[in-house]
């Protein structure tokens, strides 16, 4: 079956041309000597995307390939300015990044509802002969042409926008965290990648607040490489502003297990290093309180470290205290406005990624314009016999 959760879409976007302005010559009764009146062409239409807080995927575009913006309307007598093209709107959901698809460009960037970015620019209305009348020309026969549309093709990319990301190995419990904290209900079993596509829960706190906890899928060693699932969809934790690291408590070396995750999110993006960290050591219903304290003495010291159950029910309320506490310190809040403000998105490669978007042939056959035809003369109709 095939999933809702869509969040690599590539289309193929296109403004409009701009109008091409009007070359006519005046000639009414009683008026020998009219001159030009030529009016402007239109202005093409622009292809504008927009931040929508309903959407939380893309698949509303999977199948919308081709986004074009109208062409402006040529100038017409009597100094008409011609139409303007249609703009084409864009909804994507909060968290939408775009790439140019050719190049991996970054392209912009939606985080707020409501907010607008002009994706391409509509060709400009050209100028009709009632603007080059001078005294030395008082009757010019020649206006300007439109300006052409632009094209691209871009990559949208979809980030979840939430405060805690869930990092974990596969079966590390993250998904039955997440099931047990919030009215989420993500796939669980007891085979590797059981979650193939990030889930959102909302987790209720003290007095009626809350906080946002993200999952998704797991990540083995070798994954900013290429392996596994978890190199598309680490990106989906790039705007949190905690990571909790999940490392079962029955594992070999917890230390080392939480190691390698954090090696592998410094691959992918060296900037991860500096969000707040908590380790949670999962399963502990399997552990006695003995070998905690043995556990505790190797485990990393520069982070808070907490022994949950989420069968069990253990720990879970100290676990969302130490979140709570994360998320609302004073240096977590100056992260979080530092990291907005010079959040630097970098070109993407994409290469490696391999779709069933990319299978898809976004070429047009270009239609049959005569905006680029030789304009003659127009002549009023209201010439009539004296």
């Amino acid at each position: 079956m095939e999933s809702n959760f869509v969040d690599y879409v590539k289309i193929l976007c296109r403004s409009g041309k701009g109008g091409r302005g009007s070359m006519h010559m005046r000639r009414a009764k009683y008026v020998p000597n009219g001159g030009p009146d030529g009016g402007d062409g239109g202005r093409g239409g622009h292809v504008i995307l927009r931040g929508n807080r309903n959407y939380w995927t893309l698949l509303h575009l999977r199948y919308q390939r081709h986004v074009f913006a109208t062409n402006g309307q040529a100038g017409g007598k009597s100094r008409s300015t011609g139409a303007d093209g249609e703009d084409r709107y864009i909804d994507v959901p909060c968290g939408t990044v775009v790439y140019n698809a050719e190049t991996g460009e970054y392209v912009c960037d939606i985080t707020e509802d409501g907010q607008e970015e002009v994706l391409l620019k509509g060709g400009r209305g050209g100028l009709g002969n009632w603007n080059f009348r001078t005294s030395t020309n008082q009757a010019p026969r020649y206006a300007q042409p439109g300006e052409p549309m632009q094209e691209m093709a871009v990559v949208l990319e979809l980030k979840l926008l939430a405060d805690v990301g869930l990092v974990g190995f596969p079966n590390a419990g993250k998904s039955t965290l997440l099931s047990t904290l919030s009215s989420a209900r993500p796939k669980i079993a007891d085979y590797p990648f059981t979650t193939m596509e990030p889930q959102l829960g909302i987790v209720s706190y003290r007095d009626g607040q809350s906080f946002v906890m993200a999952d998704i899928p797991g990540i083995i060693e070798g994954a900013a490489e290429g392996r596994g699932l978890g190199l598309r969809f680490l990106r989906h934790i790039e705007r949190n502003s905690l990571l909790l690291f999940m490392v079962p408590g029955d594992a070999d070396n917890i230390r080392k297990e939480y190691e390698v995750l954090l090696s592998e999110l410094g691959k992918f993006n060296p900037e991860m290093l500096d969000k707040q960290r908590v380790l949670a050591v999962t399963k502990c219903d399997l552990l006695d309180a003995e070998l905690m304290e043995m556990l505790r003495e190797d485990l990393p010291e520069d982070l808070p470290v907490v022994f949950i159950s989420s069968v069990a029910q253990v720990g879970l309320t100290d676990l969302k205290d130490i979140l709570w506490k994360s998320l609302n310190s004073e240096s977590n809040k100056l992260a979080a406005i530092s990291q907005k403000e010079t959040l630097v998105h970098r070109s993407r490669d994409f290469s490696f990624i391999h779709d069933e978007e990319d299978d898809i042939d976004l070429s047009v056959e270009d239609e049959d314009e005569d905006d680029e035809e030789i304009i003659e003369e127009e002549w009023d109709d209201e010439i009539s016999d004296s």
